[in-house]
């Protein structure tokens, strides 16, 4: 396996290994699934988009569908943009879809395909749409091209009304199980609105027995319209969900109030409290008592939680949380990683270990799980909580992994299951415990392997 890697790290600039993260496309594909009768449509070459759709059904075991303007050596050279016009013509001939969301790759963002005057010489037929985002591989991850896709659908569709009472929730780069949990809880609160976007019934649809190209999920063209007259955005997650709010706030003047996601005890509050205060005050005493049962799991679980140390690595807002979490349950978070560029990441963080006196604990943006490994073979920890990428890691080091996050390509199940709110976090904090458990009921004595623990 990995045995041979070094344990003395040495500084790198030039070279990733063993990434924690994917590229921009990635997300921007995902995103555009979250959206009713849309076709992701990947402007480059064949071989990337079977990449992106690969990623994504290995994680969801769903089919991603998309489009692609399939670049041979000629577009490469002269420019993609009748390869672009062909295949928007066949798309809309042969898919009908509502509308295409158009994502660049690095080949065509390297030679400067300028994607607005390809579509301004297009014709697009009545009633559909054509959106795009520039996601270019080489910047950013498959979280900041999430991101991007989001602003893209914003900034070609959202429209200042007349105010809708409604309030718009970004949920970030999240499962669709997330977003299930998210609507459940807005149901209790009884608030009004549109999650954008929304990969319910997209990439967990159900099996009916019937192959549908577009399945009934998705947030609808109306529902993106009708953003721009939402009273307010409620946006979860800084990386995934700051610049779309930003968008609608620039374009339509909608307020928003920029949350981490509701992973663990304390971002899971602060998300009541914003949903309270969208009403009267008062928080629904369904929504008091799940966090009364994981308040009391919590303590029950806290003998086998206390002293331990966890390496957390994955996306940000993901990690973010998730790393609050251990501080809450009375772990050490020793290793904070995202593959993700970017020091925001790290100082939140940072503020975030400082608040609980975490000492000894290493945080790193735009790291790479060869760091990780290296750092581990130095110091080692408790559990590593993260993707499946770490697999390897946790196997050359004989440490207990817990799944979470994206992707997660070698178990069933994970996209179906919330780690946001009360209850995903319930979720998170018993696969933790149970890791721990485990562990020690694996290493102990004969004499010491109890019934009841």
């Amino acid at each position: 396996m990995l045995d041979m890697t070094p344990k003395e790290p040495a500084e790198r600039k030039a070279v990733t290994i063993n990434p924690c993260k994917t590229c921009q496309p990635v997300g921007a594909l995902y995103c555009a699934l979250g959206v009713h009768g849309c076709m992701p449509h990947s402007h480059g070459s064949q071989g990337c988009v079977s990449y992106h759709r690969t990623i994504l059904s290995r994680h969801f075991k769903e089919p991603a569908i998309a489009s692609s303007s399939s670049f041979t050596e000629g577009a490469s050279v002269f420019g993609g943009g009748s390869n672009l016009k062909t295949a928007l013509r066949n798309v809309f001939d042969i898919y009908h879809p509502d509308i295409v969301a158009i994502h660049t790759t690095c080949l065509s963002e390297t030679i400067g395909d300028d994607l607005n005057s390809y579509l301004m010489e297009t014709t697009i037929p009545d009633g559909k749409y054509v959106v795009y985002a520039n996601t270019p591989s080489y910047a950013g991850s498959h979280v900041t091209g999430f991101s991007a896709m989001m602003a893209g659908f914003i900034r070609f569709l959202a429209e200042k009304g007349t105010p809708n009472g409604r309030t718009a929730i970004f949920p970030g780069f999240v499962n669709p199980g997330d977003i299930r949990e998210l609507k459940r809880i807005l149901r209790v609160f009884r608030v009004s609105h549109i999650m954008f976007p929304d990969q319910c019934d997209v990439m967990d649809a159900p099996m009916t027995g019937d192959s549908r190209m577009y399945p009934d999920g998705g947030t609808t063209i109306e529902e993106i319209k009708a953003l721009g007259s939402c009273e307010r955005v409620l946006a979860l997650g800084a990386l995934a969900s700051e610049e779309p709010a930003n968008q609608l706030k620039r374009k339509c003047g909608v307020p928003y109030s920029l949350l981490d996601s509701p992973i663990g005890m304390e971002a899971t509050d602060a998300f009541i409290m914003a949903l309270s205060s969208l009403g009267d005050g008062t928080v629904p005493e369904e929504i008091e008592k799940e966090r009364g049962r994981l308040v009391d799991f919590l303590l029950d679980a806290h003998p086998y939680f206390h002293g331990k140390s966890a390496a957390v690595y994955g996306d940000p807002d993901t990690v973010t949380g998730i790393t609050r979490l251990v501080l809450e349950m009375g772990m050490t978070p020793r290793y904070v990683l995202t593959g993700t560029p970017g020091e925001a990441f790290a100082s939140s963080v940072r503020a975030l270990l400082a608040q609980y006196d975490a000492q000894g604990c290493e945080v790193r943006a735009g790291g790479d799980l060869f760091e990780l490994h290296q750092r581990i073979k130095n110091e080692p920890v408790d559990v590593m909580i993260g993707t499946s990428y770490g697999k390897q890691i946790a196997r050359a080091e004989d440490i207990p992994l817990v799944r979470a996050g994206f992707p997660v390509l070698d178990r069933y199940g994970h996209p179906y299951h919330p780690l946001v709110g009360y209850r995903g976090t319930m979720r998170l904090a018993e696969m933790i415990a149970n890791a721990l458990m485990d562990r020690r009921d694996r290493d102990c004595k004969d004499e010491d392997f109890e019934l009841v623990m």
